[in-house]
């Protein structure tokens, strides 16, 4: 049954609690209908009365979104009221979910609020930007229309806002009570137990065939996840923007996980800065909510560029090694393939302090690759003597059982065994618990 939260307060938010796919919730909706979905100073109040009931009450926060942005006849009112109903929903990051659905557009400052969500899903016609086509015509010169400048796509694909693009406001709920599916309600629950008939010691044969014979095919690491997790059911969140690190929820013997991937089916599963971010922002926010990660490892190291460097790739790469440092859920690591230099540390090593780290027999683990290594080491050096370091050098160095006989590989495993592997080391460490320094936050390389 719902229950409306300030009914009679007039403006084009409404909020109420109510049950959600089986689950009880708090439900904003900005409503296009009302003054296009101005955010007056009284809506303003409305939605942050909401965030706080939800954080108090400790319920997900869902959100339909279709405003044109903050009221302009009531001015500095409606911003103070907005700045108001974001810090609300700041103080709700890491305690509740958050999830939003943009069902229409989402301009200037509501399209801030989506940056502090978990999740936004959008429909195929929603667009949302923080500064519209005509203003960047205006300073750019450059002539967009509204879904070019901020089109489900266009979040889909380049800055990564959106998690799902769904086709209406119908699939936008379905989409949003499957996400909430895997989560609890709150910081100190456990996540839901998903019932499944899948047995958690189903041998995986067909993994022993994934990876191709030569070291540079590629295959789809999904292909991978599909045979670790429950019935083979996954929910890849932003499936579009940095296709070279895959996130998904899952459920393994019944316990909703979160999945890190690298995807060698684009960039050669390299990590880049969108992928860094992206590996993070799902790191973090598994960990807020009791998600145990899985990360499974396919990557030849981070993308080399100029360009990649004066963006920043030192501190965006960062940020996944303080992802994966902080965070204290069950955590554990299949190597598939390649693991090589600073991405080898970064996707979750065990000196990133994994709970179990475990490489199948083909796993190569080392500073490089034999070619990389000729060209450094061997630079001066024949064809023929080059040729003899990198057969040596990959027999002595390229594989998992050096990394084993040195602890940093617990063990080296079948992959037909990866799913029962799995599944019992997240049954072993569901009395997982860490001591966190007190401290009042810490200092997130953004």
């Amino acid at each position: 049954m719902a229950l409306a939260l300030r009914a009679r307060a007039p403006g084009a938010v409404s909020a109420r609690t109510q049950v959600l796919g089986g689950r009880g919730v708090v439900l904003v909706d900005v409503e296009a209908e009302v003054h296009r979905g101005a955010l007056s100073s009284t809506a303003c109040e409305t939605l942050t009365q909401a965030a706080r009931t939800a954080e108090e009450e400790r319920l997900p926060l869902l959100g339909y979104i279709s405003s044109s942005g903050a009221d302009i006849v009531e001015g500095m009112a409606a911003l103070h009221g907005w700045g108001q109903a974001a810090r609300a929903i700041a103080d709700c990051s890491g305690v509740v979910p958050v999830i939003l659905a943009v069902i229409g557009p989402a301009v200037s400052g509501p399209a801030l609020l989506l940056g502090l969500a978990d999740h936004v899903v959008m429909t195929e016609d929603a667009y949302a930007f923080v500064s519209g086509p005509t203003m960047v015509a205006e300073f750019t010169g450059v002539v967009l229309d509204a879904d070019e400048l901020g089109g489900a796509s266009a979040h889909a694909r380049f800055s990564g806002a959106a998690s799902i693009v769904v086709p209406d406001r119908d699939a936008a709920t379905e989409a949003m009570a499957a996400l909430l599916a895997y989560l609890p309600s709150h910081n100190d629950e456990e996540p839901p137990e998903w019932p499944t008939a899948d047995p958690v010691d189903r041998p995986t044969p067909e993994l022993r065939d994934v990876v191709p014979a030569s070291p540079t095919g590629s295959y789809d690491v999904r292909a991978v996840i599909r045979a670790i997790v429950d019935d083979g059911e996954l929910l890849e969140l932003r499936s579009r923007w940095a296709p070279n690190l895959v996130t998904a929820l899952a459920a393994i013997g019944g316990l909703p996980v979160g999945i890190v991937a690298n995807q060698p089916l684009a960039l050669a599963g390299t990590l880049d800065i969108p992928a860094s971010q992206k590996g993070a922002r799902f790191v973090a926010f598994c960990d807020a909510f009791n998600l145990p990660v899985i990360t499974l490892v396919d990557t030849p190291g981070f993308s080399p560029g100029k360009d990649l460097e004066w963006r920043g790739m030192i501190r965006h790469g960062a940020q996944l090694v303080f992802a994966y440092g902080r965070a204290s859920v069950p955590r554990i690591g299949v190597v598939l393939r390649k693991s090589y230099g600073g991405a080898y540390i970064v996707m979750d090593s065990k000196a990133m302090g994994n709970d179990l780290c475990v490489a199948w027999p083909g796993a190569e683990l080392a500073v490089m690759g034999a070619g990389q290594a000729a060209a450094v080491l061997m630079r001066r050096a024949s064809d023929e003597e080059a040729t003899a370091f990198q057969a040596d050098y990959t027999e002595r160095l390229l594989n998992p059982y050096v990394a084993a006989d040195r602890g940093y590989v617990d063990a080296v495993i079948d992959p037909a065994e990866t799913r029962s592997v799995v599944a019992n080391a997240l049954a072993a460490l569901g009395s997982k618990r860490e001591r966190i320094q007190p401290r009042k936050h810490d200092n997130t390389p953004l």
